[in-house]
């Protein structure tokens, strides 16, 4: 029988089933990752879906983060001194690497407790401050001044949800930026592309080795 949600060991479970290992296409990065994909897959599967939480997406370095990520760490200029906001983070990655160009605050939030479990983890591990929210912030405004978003087109609702958000904040003055390769709900119209970058993924769980991938930034509509 499962544990109850309140008693599961979320930090003993990330540190069993995942190695701490650099981020592909931003080294200066550590994450706790699954070496194998599938097998992790499978075991959330198995033994945590009963209770009912979300495959292990904070268990990777998706393409549109690494891709934000490598952009702030070699443009540190967009971070400096600002209240950024890494929403739907997942592993962290996003927000460690604001963390690390010089962010004021960093804030990462995803609506999956071992996401937020996770994004404590590798946040300590880079020796970096970042504040892990468990919530859906869609619909708030907390004066964030950049607020990054990697890997959220791959839904239509999702992405339309998200997207008339995020729009709201750029009309209010805040810079947001998107990380993505290519899914299928990106509002490209809306978008000025900034840069791209060719990632390295896990194969297994994506189509190719290799994701051009790019960063975009969003206008007002």
């Amino acid at each position: 029988m499962s544990a109850p949600l309140a008693t599961l060991d979320r930090r003993g479970f990330i540190l069993a089933q995942t190695r701490l290992l650099p981020v592909p296409h931003a080294s200066e990065i550590s994450l706790h990752v699954a070496e194998e994909a599938t097998e992790l897959w499978q075991k959330t599967e198995d033994e945590l879906a009963v209770i009912g939480l979300p495959p292990p997406f904070w268990a990777f370095a998706w393409a549109g983060g690494q891709a934000l990520a490598r952009h702030l760490l070699d443009h540190p200029g967009i971070v400096r001194g600002k209240r950024v906001l890494d929403f739907a983070s997942g592993s962290g990655l996003v927000a460690i690497a604001a963390a690390k160009a010089g962010a004021a605050h960093v804030q990462a939030c995803d609506i999956d407790a071992f996401a937020a479990e996770a994004i404590v983890l590798n946040a300590e591990a880079n020796g970096v401050s970042v504040t892990a929210t468990l919530q859906d912030l869609i619909g708030r405004d907390d004066g964030w001044e950049l607020i990054c978003a990697g890997d959220v087109c791959y839904e239509r609702a999702m992405a339309e949800s998200v997207v008339g958000w995020l729009s709201g904040l750029v009309a209010r003055g805040a810079e947001v930026l998107i990380g993505d390769p290519g899914r299928s709900y990106l509002p490209r119209e809306r978008l000025q592309e900034l840069a791209t970058y060719k990632v390295p993924v896990t194969r297994s769980l994506e189509d190719a080795e290799i994701k051009k991938s790019t960063v975009w930034r969003l206008g007002i509509a």
